[in-house]
């Protein structure tokens, strides 16, 4: 079984103008993360705008990943649909491609009982034979995995760990107090709440910061299992400044602009999803560069 930890990029999708899919930077990018140390890539989550990826951009870019990470880390594929058929047919092709671990995401925009959301992860945890991270955003879903209905999916063999990207502190402990004693991993989806996951008990983060700051957003982790408990708060303090710019607009395309300002030919985030004022714009760049200074990598 492979190791659920440490920090996950949801790694973004470099795009063209015409916002085809940048495949040479793709490929760079993900030789940038694996030399920064990430513990593993995360293609088309929310950071890689998988919510407006078709199918075949998500196959090329799936493909992509997996080819040129080329082993040296798991790769985490994004493969939740609103149904539990396409859910199924999406995590066999992920499979089929070389996936390592699937990421699936609650079902939306319909609200889904606990029981619905429970045998609808029972239902594809069944039909394919790969480990499965469940991934709980219900800011971004309307639906909230709660944690019995987790403590209850544990139990399933290939159901492995969870992503909370809630934001609420007290669900994400719940998730590991209830699952503590099981074979599964809690990740931090809130990159400021990596820190606190792992001194709670989980394993780390799929962390969108990490596409600006791997290093840094590394450091956390490695730091942390070596015991060094105050370089870990530093490491984990100093993102700070660039999380406060996430209020200029979409946290994912804050992220990508980041990227690009650092000199990356990431492109921008596909319409309607692209648009940041010239004040958020003028903060991005301030921040950069500031953390530049300091020597944030």
């Amino acid at each position: 079984m492979i190791e659920i930890k440490g920090i996950i990029p949801p790694i973004i999708t470099p795009m063209n103008e015409d916002e085809t899919i940048n495949e040479q930077e793709l490929r760079n990018q993900v030789n940038r993360l694996i030399g920064a140390g990430v513990h593993g890539i995360f293609p088309f989550g929310t950071n890689g705008e998988g919510y407006i990826l078709n199918e075949q951009e998500k196959e090329k870019v799936l493909s992509i990943v997996i080819e040129e990470t080329g082993g040296r880390v798991p790769v985490y594929a994004g493969c939740g649909c609103i149904g539990t058929k396409d859910t199924i047919r999406m995590s066999r092709k992920a499979k089929a491609l070389g996936a390592d671990i699937l990421s699936i995401i609650t079902p939306s925009f319909a609200a889904a009982s606990q029981s619905e959301l429970y045998e609808h992860y029972r239902t594809v945890a069944q039909a394919v034979d790969i480990p499965i991270v469940l991934y709980n955003i219900p800011a971004r879903t309307g639906n909230t995995l709660a944690p019995a209905t987790v403590a209850k999916l544990a139990d399933i063999d290939n159901i492995v760990g969870a992503k909370d990207s809630s934001g609420n502190f007290d669900n994400m402990l719940q998730y590991i107090e209830r699952t503590r004693n099981k074979a599964f991993t809690v990740l931090s989806g809130n990159d400021s709440l990596i820190l606190w996951n792992l001194l709670a008990g989980g394993g780390g983060g799929i962390a969108g910061c990490a596409n600006v700051y791997p290093e840094n957003m590394v450091a956390i982790y490695e730091k942390f299992a070596a015991g060094d408990l105050e370089g870990a708060r530093k490491a984990q303090d100093a993102i700070r400044s660039f999380r406060n710019c996430f209020k200029y607009g979409n946290p994912n395309t804050i992220v990508k602009t980041a990227v690009a300002m650092l000199g990356y030919p990431v492109g921008k985030c596909r319409a309607p999803f692209n648009q940041i004022s010239q004040e958020g714009l003028d903060a991005i760049h301030k921040v950069l560069t500031e953390n530049k200074e300091a020597g944030l990598r």
